[in-house]
């Protein structure tokens, strides 16, 4: 391999360029490799770099953490045969690259997903708030859209790459967005109940970071630290937006030794606390989920599955919370599913199956990964007995009387693996988070989380 710098034939070129040049002009060799567009893939082989090293040196370049150089210069200015979602589980393959999107900037959301919620829950003129607009995708949407927006970001260099990806003309009259520096923890600038629309996507605690150590980036801090801060935000965005208008924003869980940290509904407990109501709970799918070669092999080997799942969550403005849940019976009854033969096994944490068969088949996956299976439902009065896996489903509606029976189960009845089966329904206008209910009701007991998993039943669009 020979060195671009001083020409020599070196068998390994990162160790060579550091030890002879210097560490400066390392970093500045790996920029280079990624401006003439390599690959992350090519660039960590090149110099031996993981992913997470490489995206330090980038962030440091740059300021903001960017996989390629964006192009600039819009193809088109619409999306090819949208279609507003209707439903609640979210699946785009492709993630959209009209106008000047793009996937540079390191877990940007896919701009389908602001443009269903921009449409969905706001109206030409009316105010648009991102108070971590990142790269700009909700910015240009609501540009797209003809609706006002306030966009802001503790990053400068996030501002300058929003600013960068606005600069295009559209054939038709729109509002341009204003972009700044801001801190979504402390938006004093915004008046109160001055907001129709807040339509964002925050960072996740330690999953990718957007700067290198600037103060207020909430990408770099614990769990812990993060969930703090997020309470800060959602008391800030309950104070600016209107009553009876909704906030969306997209979170996502991580993993820490095998098992989930679930941060969707510990986010999701921070906005109820500061006031909100859930409005809706929509699952958005990943595809960028390897379903072979190293983490397929993984997955199968050490017994977990790949997250390829977020959450995007819908809150409502008003005072009053989560309603009480209803009363209902106490006691479970044996379910008789005969499950269907497996051609695979779920290595993800999103198993899409008919509808018909998405009981029997999330049954088959549970046997093929952890045993035989000992199945209930909220049915009766018969108690499970002790078994390696225990299934116990809530069927249509969680009831307080589950929970309860639930808590009783985990304290009294051995087994090695506890399943929640779990639907959200409504009550009225309000979404009742059935799972996330459940991660409450289960603080303190003598369980951890492993897995969440979502079941999709697909079936005929209505």
């Amino acid at each position: 391999m020979r060195c671009p710098l001083c020409g020599a034939q070196v068998p390994e070129l990162g160790r060579h360029i550091r030890e002879v040049h210097g560490e400066e002009a390392f970093k500045r060799a790996v920029v280079e490799a990624k401006e003439r567009g390599l690959s992350d893939a090519e660039v960590g082989r090149l110099f031996g770099l993981n992913l997470r090293q490489l995206e330090e040196i980038i962030t440091e370049a740059y300021g903001v953490n960017l996989s390629f150089k964006p192009r600039r210069k819009p193809r088109s200015l619409e999306p090819k045969d949208f279609k507003e979602e209707g439903g609640t589980v979210w699946s785009f393959k492709a993630r959209g690259s009209w106008a000047t999107h793009s996937g540079a900037y390191r877990g940007n959301w896919s701009p389908y997903i602001p443009r269903n919620v921009i449409l969905k829950y706001s109206k030409e003129g009316e105010l648009v708030l991102d108070p971590f607009v990142g790269g700009g995708t909700t910015a240009v949407e609501a540009k797209l859209l003809r609706r006002r927006c306030l966009a802001l970001d503790v990053n400068p260099a996030a501002v300058r790459l929003t600013l960068e990806n606005l600069n295009f003309e559209t054939p038709w009259e729109t509002y341009e967005p204003e972009v700044k520096v801001g801190d979504a923890r402390d938006l004093r600038e915004v008046p109160s109940s001055s907001v129709d629309l807040i339509c964002t996507h925050p960072p996740y605690a330690g999953i990718v970071k957007y700067s290198s150590g600037l103060p207020g980036d909430l990408s770099g801090l614990s769990v812990e630290e993060y969930l703090s801060e997020m309470e800060k935000v959602a008391r800030e965005f309950w104070r600016v937006l209107k009553p009876g208008r909704v906030a969306a924003l997209l979170v996502g869980d991580t993993r820490r030794n095998k098992r989930v940290v679930p941060i969707g509904f510990e986010v999701l407990n921070r906005f109820l606390k500061a006031g909100f109501s859930l409005k809706e709970l929509v699952i958005k799918r990943q595809h960028n989920c390897r379903t072979t070669g190293f983490w397929y092999k993984r997955s199968l080997k050490y017994n977990f599955l790949l997250l390829a799942h977020e959450y995007l969550l819908i809150f409502e403005k008003d005072r009053t919370g989560l309603p009480e849940l209803p009363e209902g019976e106490e006691g479970f009854r044996e379910l008789r599913a005969k499950a269907p033969s497996l051609e695979r096994v779920e290595t993800t944490s999103v198993w899409v199956f008919p509808k018909e068969e998405a009981l029997s088949l999330s049954l088959a996956n549970l046997e093929a990964r952890f045993g035989p299976v000992r199945a209930y439902s909220s049915g009766g009065p018969v108690k499970p007995k002790p078994s390696e896996t225990l299934f116990l489903s809530a069927d249509k509606r969680l009831t307080k009387g589950f929970l309860k029976a639930v808590k009783e189960v985990v304290r009294s009845v051995p087994f090695k693996i506890l399943a929640l089966h779990l639907r959200d329904f409504r009550l009225g206008r309000r979404l009742v988070p059935s799972a996330k209910l459940a991660w409450d009701a289960l603080r303190g007991e003598p369980v951890r989380l492993k897995e969440i998993v979502v079941v999709h039943e697909e079936g005929p669009e209505p």
